[in-house]
Parts: structure tokens; C-alpha cells; sequence
């Protein structure tokens, strides 16, 4: 029995490396065939009457340890510079206004059709209007630099915005001048906290001789965001800043103290840490996927009473994408078509408390929004690659 399951785990994850190295070519999102995968292996499993233990507790566990390696290896890859400002500017609110107009859009709707109150609405919508860094940053990867760094920094503050405005909404009971008034003390405490744990975490990566030393850094980072999910506070703002200053730090090496990190010697042990962190958050990611597929039930999948729902979510969301994009004079091909629904729309909606849960927004339209969001990245993907080689041929 355990030999089968390590061969059964070795394989699928092979097959899922073969999938990312694959989707370059095949412009096809991995994580459609992780759910694909998984949705088979359960039904394999069923079929041959192969017994399975209770699995659902896991998902979170390896949805929050996925979302820290993701962000933190996207901030990792991105330079933050004077020439970079307008980038980041664009990226932030086209990761947050188009998220709040989705968010009280969707809610207003959800009370119509519903008998809720709003707050409830509102807590149910956050989950499908956030971007998932999970998705966005790996299919971006063969981009051009200036649209995967718009891609990088808008998922990652997408995510990092809708766990803020999740919480803020689920965690107060009124919204009034105290719940702002804690909300502003917490934002300033995790700044602190990014401050004094990043110093300290570099130190340490610089300092730390013995040869495992990449791993208790990672392990005190989960360590860090734990805590702070302890406490409400916002986590992942920590994760980005950390990794935005490891990464520029030949950026900051004009200031006296950062050059007692040795600069030079430092980047080469960061890039290591970089290396490391991709395939940490590969192996992660890959397992929540295949783990949601095999939790998939085909009812849920082919659930007729949400698909409307999922359509015109989905519709409404790009909608609103496009309008900002072309406020902002940017690329619809190939940005309007990344901003897909998946880890982070998964960990917020397990996240709903059940005085707040909602029958409308149930499983079934969280998975058909997440499958239908991917299947237009694909497209979009695929039609910017005929594009981009019609270009080379002329």
C-alpha cells in the first residue's frame, strides 16, 4: 500500500513537471490539467474501489504554504527602481479598482437574486474578483518582460489587496470609524513587522554558514505569516516586501548598512534562494491542484443551476478588466486575458465563516468560474502566440 502511494505521487507530479515544461509550447494552463488529472486519479480510484482517507483538511494547509512561495517568487523576480514607478502605479489599481467594482457589483446582484445581508454578499463576491498569483505568474513566464512584470505585480497585489478587504469585511462585525481605526493600527503593524523580520532575515542569509541554510529561512517565513494570520494581520504585504528587497538589493547598496550585506556576494546567494523558493512553490502548487481535482465531484462540475452564474461572472469581471486596460492605455493582447480565478479564490471561499456562507455562491460556481477563467487565459495565450509568430515571420 505505501509503495503504491509514493509511485501514485511521484508519477502524477512527473507528469505535472511535464505539464509546465508543456504549456510554453501548448499554451495550455498546467493547472487545467492538475484538475483534469486529479478528477481522473478519483475516479480511478473509485472505479477500482481503492480507499482513500478524508483529504479536505490538507487542501488549505498546501493552498496557504502555495500562496507564500508564489508571491514571495514573484517579488523575488521583480525589479523596483525609479523607472519602474509608473509600472507599479498601473499595476496597483488595475489590481484594485477593478476588484472593488467587481466586488460591489456582484454583491448588489447576489442580494437581488438572494435573501442575505450585505455584508454577507459582499464576503461571498471577494473570493471571485481577486486574481490568482498561483496561475497568472507561471502562465506569464514566456511573456515579454514589460507584461510579465504587469502581470507579477498585479496578481500579487491582487492577492495581497483581497485578503486584506477579506478579512477587514469577515472579521468586523460593523463597519464603522473603530473597525477602520484598527484596520490602519494593523496595516502599520505588519509594516513594522516587514521592516524588523526582513533586516533580520537577510542577516541571516547572509551570515548563516552551514550548509542547509535555505530551508530554515523558508520555514521562518511561513513561520512569520502564520503568526500574523494568528492575528489578523496582513501577511502577505511581509512576503512581497521581503522578497521586493532581496532581489533589489543592488538597488539600495548606496546606503551604508546594506552594504554590510556584502552586495555582490549576497545576490549570489539570494539567486540560489530564488532557485530553491521556484521549485518549492512548483511542487506546492502542483499538489493543491491535483488535490482540488480529486476533491471535484461531477455534479459539482456540471452543476446546471450555477453555470449562468459562472458565465456571467466571468463576463462581468473581463468586462471591467478591459475597461481598465484601456483606461490605461495597456496591451489588451495579451493582459486582458490573464486574470484567472484559482488558489487564492479557493483559500478565501474554504475562509467563509458559516453564519456568512450564501446558497448562491456555493462550490460548484467557485470551480466553474476558476475552469472558465483559465479556459479564456488559454485562448487569449494561444491567440497572442499566432500573433507574436505572424510578427516574426513578416
Amino acid at each position: 500500500m505505501t509503495a503504491t502511494i509514493i509511485i501514485t505521487i511521484c508519477s502524477l507530479l512527473l507528469l505535472a513537471y511535464i505539464f509546465d515544461i508543456t504549456s510554453s509550447k501548448t499554451k495550455i494552463p498546467s493547472v487545467i490539467l492538475l484538475l483534469v488529472l486529479g478528477w481522473v486519479v478519483k475516479r480511478a480510484a473509485v472505479f477500482f474501489e481503492f480507499p482513500t482517507p478524508d483529504l479536505n483538511p490538507a487542501l488549505p494547509i498546501l493552498g496557504t504554504i502555495g500562496l507564500i512561495l508564489i508571491v514571495l517568487e514573484g517579488s523575488l523576480e521583480l525589479e523596483l527602481n525609479k523607472s519602474k514607478l509608473p509600472l507599479v502605479a498601473k499595476s496597483s489599481v488595475v489590481a484594485l479598482l477593478p476588484m472593488l467594482i467587481s466586488v460591489f457589483g456582484l454583491a448588489y446582484t447576489f442580494r437581488y437574486f438572494g435573501d442575505m445581508s450585505f455584508k454577507a454578499a459582499l464576503v461571498n463576491a471577494i473570493p471571485l474578483a481577486v486574481i490568482s498569483s498561483a496561475i497568472a505568474i507561471p502562465s506569464a513566464r514566456n511573456l515579454a518582460k514589460n507584461n510579465r512584470e504587469f502581470i507579477t505585480y498585479e496578481s500579487s497585489l491582487s492577492d495581497i489587496f483581497g485578503v486584506i478587504f477579506f478579512n477587514f469585511i469577515a472579521l468586523n462585525d460593523t463597519i464603522g470609524t473603530r473597525s477602520v481605526g484598527h484596520f490602519i493600527l494593523e496595516l502599520l503593524i505588519i509594516l513594522v513587522v516587514s521592516f524588523v523580520a526582513t533586516l533580520a532575515l537577510a542577516y541571516f542569509l547572509d551570515k548563516i554558514k552551514h550548509h542547509i541554510k535555505f530551508i530554515p529561512i523558508i520555514l521562518m517565513i511561513i513561520l512569520i505569516y502564520a503568526f500574523s494570520k494568528i492575528y489578523h494581520l496582513p501577511g502577505l504585504i511581509f512576503i512581497l516586501l521581503f522578497g521586493l528587497f532581496l532581489g533589489n538589493i543592488d538597488e539600495l547598496k548606496g546606503f551604508k548598512f546594506i552594504r554590510r550585506f556584502h552586495p555582490v556576494d549576497f545576490d549570489k546567494e539570494v539567486h540560489k534562494f530564488q532557485e530553491l523558493t521556484t521549485e518549492f512553490a512548483f511542487l506546492i502548487r502542483s499538489l493543491f491542484f491535483l488535490l482540488f481535482g480529486f476533491l471535484i465531484e461531477t455534479e459539482e462540475l456540471l452543476n446546471s443551476g450555477t453555470i449562468f452564474w459562472a458565465l456571467g461572472i466571468t463576463g462581468g469581471i473581463f468586462v471591467v478588466r478591459a475597461i481598465f486596460l484601456a483606461i490605461f492605455r495597456l496591451p489588451l493582447n495579451p493582459l486582458f486575458y490573464i486574470a484567472p480565478r484559482g488558489l487564492i479564490t479557493i483559500l478565501l471561499f474554504l475562509s467563509i465563516p458559516v453564519s456568512m456562507q450564501i446558497e448562491i455562491a456555493d462550490k460548484s460556481l467557485i470551480i466553474q468560474v476558476i475552469i472558465l477563467s483559465a479556459l479564456l487565459m488559454m485562448i487569449g495565450l494561444m491567440k497572442h502566440k499566432k500573433h507574436h509568430d505572424k510578427i516574426e515571420d513578416n
